[in-house]
C-alpha cells in the first residue's frame, strides 16, 4: 500500500520547531542515526511532513530522496498527521469477508477523505490495517484506544456521532 503524503497546510510551532533542533544538533554528526533522528521527530509533529524531512536531510547532510524513502519504506513512518480520533479499519482476511470494505468505503464517504488522510479540521484521520488481532469480532474497527466490532456499514453513523 502506497503512503499518501498530507494535502494539509503544514502547521508546526515555534515549540516543536525548537526540539527538532536540539535533536539535530544531538544527532547530525552521525549519519547512521538517520533512522532515531526520524522517529523523534515523528514523534514531535506527529507525522513526517515534507518540510521536516527537508530540514532533516539539511541537517545530517543526506540526499532528501534517502530521507523520503525510508519514511515511504517503513511502516512506522506516516506522511500525513492524525487526527485527534485516529480511526482504523482492519482489512484483514477475517474482517474484510465480513464485510470491512464496506465500513471503509462509508467512513470514506462520511468523512470525505480516504485512507492515510486527516480531515481539514483535524477531527478525524483514517487508516486501514491488516490486522488488530480480534478476528473473532470480525469486522473490526478502533477509534483511538477505542474497539468496535461485528459491525456493518450501517453502525457507521452512530459510532461518528459519539466522537462529534
Amino acid at each position: 500500500m502506497q503512503k499518501k503524503i498530507s494535502k494539509l497546510p503544514f502547521k508546526g510551532t515555534e515549540e516543536q520547531a525548537q526540539k527538532l533542533n536540539e535533536v539535530l544538533e544531538a544527532n547530525k554528526h552521525d549519519k547512521s542515526l538517520l533512522i532515531s533522528v526520524m522517529q523523534q521527530a515523528q514523534d514531535i509533529y506527529g507525522y513526517l511532513p515534507m518540510e521536516v524531512q527537508e530540514r532533516i536531510a539539511e541537517e545530517m547532510d543526506v540526499p532528501l530522496e534517502k530521507v523520503f524513502g525510508v519514511s515511504t519504506f517503513y511502516a512506522q513512518f506516516s506522511l500525513s498527521p492524525k487526527g485527534e480520533y485516529n480511526i482504523s479499519v482492519c482489512l484483514g482476511t477475517a474482517c474484510y469477508v465480513k464485510g470491512s470494505g464496506e465500513i471503509m468505503e462509508k467512513l470514506e464517504e462520511k468523512l470525505g477523505i480516504g485512507a492515510d488522510e486527516c480531515t481539514a479540521d483535524g477531527k478525524f484521520s483514517l487508516t486501514a490495517c491488516r490486522c488488530i488481532g480480534a478476528c473473532g469480532l470480525a469486522p473490526v474497527l478502533t477509534v483511538n484506544d477505542d474497539v468496535y466490532g461485528r459491525l456493518t456499514a450501517d453502525d457507521v453513523d452512530g459510532i461518528l456521532e459519539k466522537y462529534n
